[in-house]
Parts: C-alpha cells; structure tokens; sequence
C-alpha cells in the first residue's frame, strides 16, 4: 500500500471520524477498494462508499449533505446518493445501491468484509475474490479491466 496515491488516505482521515458513528457494516469499493488491496498501477478518481439505508440520513447530516433520491441509470440505481467534495478525492455515498443484471435489478451487498488498518483508522473492503465478481457484474470496459489487476494481485497471494 506504499504506493496508495496521496490523496486517498488523506480523504480516508477526513472520513474516519464519520465511518466510525455507522450503527452497520459499511464498505468501500470500487477503484479505492482495489488501491487498498494493492491492485495497481490504479489511481482512484474517488471514493464509492455503500453504508445502510438507516445509516444514510445520520452520515449525510454529519456531512451537511442533503438528503435527496438517488440516482438511476439504465446499469446502476441507488436509493440514497450523495457525493462529498470536501476531501482531497470526492466520496461517493450510496445507500440500497443495485446493478442491472440482464431484465433483473440486483443489490449490491458485499458478503466479505475485510479490515485495513490506516493511520486514520480501519476501512472495510470486499476482498479481492469479491471486488472482481463486482467488476464482472457492473460490465463496463472500465471493469473489465480492473478485473486483470485484480487477477495478478490475487495470483501473487494477496488475501482473498
């Protein structure tokens, strides 16, 4: 994690003092999940974070962020979305999230859990078997890329 660009736990400390309030299990995913696990070369352009739909409102009022619908495309929709653009990289908040698979919405609730420590406290990421399952479910080309960084990582033994 020594290469982590600079920005990612810098926001990862403004954020710490936030996650650490959440009544349930929370996640970080995507490009900064895979950072974290040392997938690279991988520069995350933010930070997607999927708490509960309970948890959403307290967080989003700590944040001074409204609460408002989400958002929906033809792939992806979320009940609750917010972006946070204090921090170094903009944080992605996203409450009943939920990918389009063929004609049937699904949810995506990470089954793994693991802990990374930071100097600013623990964050929670699916691990790598999982992160690469996302990817293959959300299908973009973006995706299907991360999926060989995340193959090579887990082929030289990192925890899955």
């Amino acid at each position: 994690m020594t290469d982590l660009d600079p920005r990612l736990p810098a926001t990862l400390a403004q954020l710490a003092p936030h996650l650490e309030t959440l009544a349930e299990p929370w996640w970080l995913f995507g490009s900064a999940a895979m950072a974290l696990h040392g997938a690279g070369p991988l520069a995350p352009g933010d930070v997607d974070l999927l708490v509960s739909r309970a948890d959403a409102p307290r967080l989003l009022e700590r944040l001074g962020l409204p609460l408002a619908p989400g958002t929906r495309s033809d792939r992806f929709r979320s009940e609750v979305f917010a972006c946070w653009r204090e921090p170094p990289l903009p944080v992605e908040i996203l409450a009943g999230f939920h990918v389009r698979s063929g004609e049937q919405w699904q949810e995506v609730r990470p089954r793994t859990r693991v802990a990374i420590a930071l100097p600013s406290g623990i964050v929670h990421v699916p691990d790598v078997t999982e992160l690469i399952a996302l990817c293959r479910l959300f299908g973009r080309p973006k995706d299907l890329e991360r999926i060989r960084l995340l193959e090579a990582l887990a082929a030289r033994g990192a925890p899955a």
